[in-house]
């Protein structure tokens, strides 16, 4: 397997206990940090920040994804010549 590869998927799954866990954070605290209540709208508003955070990750991750992809079937071509 190729090291870019091995680097991709490490980086996923980083980024996924990541949110995982933020996601876990955000829904079973019952107070935020200015010691207001967490109601679920709050709670809600909460997590999509949070997702909002992790589009720009998941963006570079799907970049990474397709690079990884034309450079396989490119050397994949060139082996078949």
């Amino acid at each position: 397997m190729k090291i870019s590869w091995i680097f991709w998927w490490i980086s996923n799954v980083f980024w996924m206990i990541l949110f995982v866990v933020g996601t876990v954070f955000v829904w079973s605290r019952e107070v935020d940090g200015s010691g207001a209540v967490q109601t679920p709208e709050t709670k809600l508003l909460s997590f999509l920040v949070l997702l909002l955070a992790f589009l720009i990750p998941a963006i570079i991750q799907a970049i990474w994804l397709v690079i990884n992809l034309v450079i396989n079937n490119n050397k994949k071509s060139s082996i078949q010549q």
